[in-house]
């Protein structure tokens, strides 16, 4: 039953599939955007509430600002400008007239607006009315949104031109506290998306060539997919005084002084979304981790004979009503019952694509006997993966059973990371020869062919041009420092002492 393409045989093929066979998302009529469908929306409703229950809890406050952002806005800011300008939409008009029974742009606007692609600009002007004080101080918001930026080769929920995101601002009375904020933040990330999501993330600070236009440092996670590529999962970013310079964001401090707030900002999107399929999804389909699955417990009625409908219904239905009242990770347990009007076997395969971390068939046998037959989907192919449990047993236990689904995949997919961040490459030659190779599908409990390597760098003002030349990018400078030196691997120099990540990425 597994999949038409394979991880080992055609990865990006394979990655499609599970998209399209788990009924996740699908590609728009409107060139290089995403329909994301109610599974997976689902998954991005609970990545969002998990995330939203965070920043409060922080002290962040949510609220909107426009999506039109005037071009002058990004002009003051020209480091920022230059970093989005290939990827940013303009409105340049303001309505359509009917000219030779064609609809051509009519009213052309005073001054261009800019889709939204990030909102530092708009957001800045903002902050530059509502902070006259010290005792203003600090400001901190996050904002749900959708953001533009032209994608020329887009694929779904990697890249799209249009995408879900949140993005935290906050300003600061001092560098000290804005940097607090910063790594602060990033920290949250990599609590939700090791603990949520199950995916084990590196992290550190972007090098210079690598940091958010305009910004003083960025700092991110870094996962790995099962191919061995890196994924950025997130990013927080110190934007020191630039942003308020050129938006005016000053304030009279505590010695009756002006000065300029310091800013940062941060964020996450639907990208997180394909990182959860390419670190957990298997050739059989969609592997959802529970905490972030729209449905935790799906119930598959089986029903043989049509007199016993009622009877298997109301079973389903009386356990279904056990369930929902446990909890699971702090909350309510997530159920639902699959009464469409299908062969059961053909919706038992429909959630094992969409990756439902448990699904039971339950029929007029099991009804007799007060039993239920469970499917784990992390093992739905192994021997263990199917049970016979007492009814009774099974709703005592569903919450654990699902906490432990969760500790499994983050394991699994740590051990995978583990084995796969080489450091016994140490020279300039083996490094060379190590990115030569192709990724591949990294097999569980087998080293891949190409992943990460953590390993020295001079910090040489040439590397980005001779990382373009190899196909790989340096990930981040992991907190993590060794404190040992050693030959830079990207150019054989001796005396480095910085540890980095390189890999390919998405």
């Amino acid at each position: 039953m597994s999949l038409k393409n394979t991880r080992a045989g055609n990865y990006p093929e394979w990655y499609q599939n599970v998209i399209s066979e788990a009924d996740m998302a699908e590609n728009s009529s409107s060139p290089g955007c995403m329909v994301i469908k109610p599974w997976g929306y689902g998954i991005w409703e609970r990545i969002r509430d998990i995330f939203d229950v965070k920043f409060r809890e922080t002290d962040h406050e949510n609220c909107y600002f426009p999506m039109f952002i005037p071009l002058s806005f990004f002009q003051k800011e020209a480091e920022h400008v230059d970093g989005f300008a290939k990827e940013m939409a303009v409105v340049t008009h303001s309505r359509l007239s009917m000219k030779d029974g064609k609809l051509v742009p009519d009213s052309k606007l005073e001054e261009p607006l800019i889709v939204r692609p990030t909102s530092e600009a708009i957001i800045a002007d903002s902050f530059s009315k509502w902070i006259k004080s010290y005792r203003d101080l600090p400001v901190l918001i996050n904002q749900w949104a959708n953001v533009v930026r032209w994608e020329m080769r887009p694929r779904l929920f990697l890249r799209t031109r249009e995408f879900l995101w949140q993005e935290g601002h906050t300003a600061h009375a001092t560098a000290k506290e804005a940097e607090e904020e910063t790594i602060k933040m990033l920290h949250v990330y990599k609590d939700v998306v090791e603990n949520a999501l199950a995916t084990p993330v590196i992290a550190g600070r972007k090098p210079e060539h690598e940091k958010f236009p305009g910004a003083v440092d960025t700092y991110c996670i870094e996962a790995m997919m099962q191919d061995g590529k890196a994924l950025q999962a997130g990013t927080s970013h110190f934007l020191g005084q630039n942003f308020a310079k050129s938006a005016n964001i000053s304030f009279i401090n505590a010695n009756n002084q002006p000065e300029y707030a310091y800013t940062t900002s941060w964020g996450v999107s639907t990208r997180l979304i394909g990182g959860v399929i390419m670190t957990h999804a298997d050739d059989e389909g969609m592997v959802v981790p529970p905490r972030i699955a729209p449905y935790q417990v799906v119930f598959v009625p089986v029903i043989k004979n049509v007199e016993d409908e009622a009877t298997v219904m109301q079973y389903i239905s009386d356990l279904q009503k056990e369930i929902s009242a446990k909890t699971a990770f702090g909350e309510k347990i997530r159920c639902k019952i699959d009464k469409r009007d299908r062969k059961s076997v053909d919706k038992f395969w429909e959630w094992t694509r969409k990756g439902a971390p448990v699904i039971c068939e339950i029929g007029m046998r099991d009804v007799e006997a007060h039993k239920v037959m469970v499917k784990e989907r992390l093992k739905v192919l192994t021997p263990e993966g199917k049970e016979i449990a007492e009814a009774s047993a099974f709703v005592a236990t569903i919450g654990s059973r699902l906490e432990n689904i969760q500790k499994q995949m983050f394991e699994k997919a740590k051990a995978r990371q583990d084995m796969n961040v080489r450091t016994d490459i140490t020279t300039h030659e083996d490094f060379v020869k190590y990115f030569g190779e192709s990724n591949v599908w990294i097999e569980d409990g087998k080293q891949g062919k190409v992943a990460f390597v953590r390993g020295k760098w001079c910090q040489d003002p040439n590397s980005e041009e001779l990382l373009k030349a190899m196909k790989i990018t340096i990930r981040c400078i992991p907190f993590d420092q060794s404190g040992t030196e050693g030959e830079c691997l990207l150019t054989g120099k001796s005396g480095a002492t910085l540890d980095v990540i390189y890999a390919r990425s998405y």
